[in-house]
């Protein structure tokens, strides 16, 4: 009794500061009706690494628009806590992501979740001793903060959430191939140092109700380098099966109707453009997997399933992430290696149909007296079985042959040009001396399209042509952007004038399709009668286009153009993209 006493008089002398820091989240704490704002991750972060000083490093790695730091968790039993390490060791790394739409904020409290159980070995035992899980558990945190109730009205918890954008109102996952939040830049640069073998983006869907909870979506599956496929799949199949004994009901699609609101149009699955998460990875030869819970289950559930994800990623990732990280280096040889390839800048899903039983509820679909339109109703105390079609072969659409050397950006536009290629990693360099009459392709274009409206924060531009050979100079301060490196998949997709996701579609070169100069009428009429006098062969072909166009002889602008593009007044560089492809290195 005297030791028990004198054991307790010697507990209760010690400060408080030495006690265990409580690792549990305010959404534990809640039962999962609430989650907590961004003071509880930046106190969890440094919570974590004094509890577990060997095996977690809290860091920032960014500031927001709105001046909070940017917080990511280290974790792993190796002693690899830095970039350097890692790459030394050859350790896989896992980067899992939560709230980049902040109010889809599971990811954020399944982690913690998550991490704390594999930290104690109670899940995923030993996984940590074999790679380095990089946890950041709040990507858009200015949107995080931006906390209330109905932030998600079609989504059952937490009861005051974060908005879905950012302070600056970027959607982070449309922003990974323009780059052009603060946010993603700094993702981007932890995305370099770190070069994780896998990224995973921890969502939250919206769409019907159903019972199926989750979807576990992997690139490359579908895309990008062919060999590599066999991994993205592997990792899938591998999450499936686990979360699948743990008691999910997963689909490999997104589950969202082909017909909005109408469950027999069935689904259909594709590939992500590379402003998304799943497009992009793939096009640096790395894993990307997108975990959406299902919006219309509670919180507790949601939390659950996206812990149990986590948890078998890692596990998955203990068991073969060394030879899958093996396999993206040689996807890396291999994409150095894609000069004169073609390779596909989208892809597009048949009309091959399967059928599938889907696990909804019974429905009905009734005029609605508000909106005129068929509203759909859902019982959800009727499980019902869906047979519903599935479209999920997908081929290369919209296809580009890669440059024999690589591409040339003028100096005029090469230091916004540059920032970005450092953003992605991609390597470039700088012309010495200037290059008179080099053969290259250039691209002039037969059409220019603006975007109706702004997208997100752009006007986005879409072109038609193609590449011609025409010698051009190229001066000294151009970059030189080999196609020869391991990004290869990349410099393609921002590059080539048709890619969705290219530099010019989200209108970076926009003044190179504005017309800037013009002829007077009265002078051009004088200019053109002029030219039909020196010229039969050119009043021939202008009395045939009148013959034969009559929307041109209708139109007395286009009239005058056509002598206008045939003066040296002309701007020659109108509708020239500025950026050339070249088969030689300069």
């Amino acid at each position: 009794m005297i030791r028990s006493a004198l054991l307790l008089a010697l507990l209760g002398a010690v400060p408080l500061s030495h006690a265990a820091p409580d690792l549990k989240t305010v959404a534990e704490r809640s039962a999962f009706v609430q989650t907590g704002r961004y003071d509880e991750v930046i106190k969890l972060c440094a919570a974590f690494q004094v509890a577990y000083p060997k095996a977690v490093r809290c860091i920032d790695f960014g500031t927001t628009p709105e001046g909070r730091p940017m917080k990511a968790l280290v974790v792993t039993r190796t002693g690899a806590m830095t970039a350097q390490a890692a790459a030394k060791r050859a350790l896989p790394v896992v980067l899992v992501q939560g709230g980049i739409h902040a109010g889809e904020i599971d990811g954020k409290d399944a982690g913690f979740l998550a991490l704390r159980e594999v930290l104690e070995n109670r899940a995923a035992p030993g996984a940590l001793d074999k790679q380095v899980l990089l946890f950041v558990p709040v990507f858009n945190i200015d949107g995080h903060e931006r906390f209330k109730k109905w932030n998600r009205p079609n989504q059952r918890g937490p009861v005051e959430i974060g908005w879905r954008t950012t302070a600056q109102n970027f959607n982070l996952n449309r922003d990974y191939a323009k780059a052009d939040s603060p946010e993603m830049q700094a993702m981007l640069n932890l995305v370099n140092a770190w070069d994780p073998l896998a990224y995973i983006d921890l969502h939250v869907t919206d769409g019907a109700k159903f019972e199926h909870d989750v979807s576990i979506q992997v690139e490359p599956v579908h895309s990008a380098d062919s060999e590599l496929r066999q991994i993205g799949l592997a990792l899938r199949s591998g999450v499936l099966a686990d979360i699948t004994a743990q008691g999910s009901m997963p689909q490999p699609f997104y589950m969202s109707f082909v017909d909005t609101d109408n469950p027999a149009s069935g689904f259909a699955d594709g590939v992500s453009d590379p402003r998304f998460s799943t497009g992009y990875f793939p096009l640096r030869n790395r894993l990307a997997m997108l975990v959406e819970t299902h919006s219309w289950k509670d919180y507790a559930t949601r939390v659950r399933v996206t812990r149990n994800a986590v948890v078998a990623i890692l596990a998955q990732v203990a068991e073969h992430g060394t030879a899958w990280r093996q396999a993206t280096l040689q996807a890396d040889a291999r994409a150095a290696k894609l000069a004169g390839a073609d390779l596909p800048l989208t892809y597009k899903t048949t009309d091959k149909v399967r059928m599938i039983d889907f696990r909804g509820y019974a429905y009905s679909r009734t005029p609605s007296e508000v909106s005129g339109q068929l509203m759909t109703r859902y019982d959800e105390t009727r499980p019902q079985i869906w047979r519903v079609p599935v479209r999920d072969e997908i081929v290369p659409d919209a296809m580009a042959r890669a440059p024999l050397a690589g591409y040339v950006v003028p100096p005029a536009q090469a230091a916004m040009v540059a920032a970005k290629l450092k953003l992605h990693g991609i390597s470039f360099r700088t012309l010495a001396a200037s290059k008179d009459s080099f053969a290259v392709e250039t691209f002039r274009a037969e059409k220019a399209t603006f975007g109706a409206g702004s997208v997100e924060s752009h006007q986005r531009l879409a072109l038609a042509g193609q590449w011609k050979a025409e010698p051009r100079t190229l001066a000294k301060g151009s970059l030189f952007v080999p196609i020869g490196q391991p990004k290869a998949r990349l410099v393609l997709a921002l590059f080539e004038p048709l890619a969705p996701d290219s530099m010019v579609a989200w209108g970076n070169f926009n003044n190179a399709f504005e017309r800037k100069e013009y002829m007077e009428d009265y002078v051009a009429e004088d200019v053109a009668r002029a030219m039909l006098a020196a010229d039969p062969a050119l009043a021939a072909r202008f009395q045939s286009r009148l013959d034969t166009d009559p929307a041109f002889a209708k139109s007395a602008a286009a009239r005058l153009e056509f002598f206008a593009k045939l003066h040296e007044s002309w701007d020659e560089r109108y509708s020239l993209y500025p950026v050339m492809r070249t088969a030689v290195a300069p």
